[in-house]
């Protein structure tokens, strides 16, 4: 049964999928190696992350065919090329896939509630 408020049905709000499951929380990157990647994304397109060793780096993304998010790095040099990866488009808190990294390897990312930084 919902809840009424003045005259308006009170419903849960529907968890954010996809990247926009991102947006205030953390994506973990973990590598073969042990150590994480901390990405996060902004509803405006840009992005931050703190590598596996240790260095800042920022920029642009955009979404593609629904389940790919692809990165441009503007900071701290910019790449002229794009890295694209799935991401997947019913995903939300707690989702985890597999993907690869920039340099191939294989990696599992999970998005993980609120803002975590290493």
């Amino acid at each position: 049964m919902a809840a009424v408020f003045a005259g308006t049905p009170l419903w849960a709000a529907e968890p954010p999928r996809g990247v926009a499951a991102a947006f205030g929380n953390t994506v973990k990157a973990l590598y073969p190696d042990g150590r994480y990647q901390w990405l996060w994304f902004n509803a405006d397109g840009t992005w931050e992350a703190f590598g596996r060793r240790g260095k800042w780096s920022s920029g642009h993304w955009t979404q593609r065919d629904g389940q790919r998010v692809c990165l441009k790095q503007a900071k701290p040099i910019p790449i002229p090329f794009n890295y694209c990866t799935s991401f997947p488009a019913d995903g939300g808190v707690g989702a985890v896939w597999a993907s690869k990294s920039l340099e191939g390897e294989p990696i599992r990312l999970t998005v993980v509630k609120g803002i975590q930084r290493p």
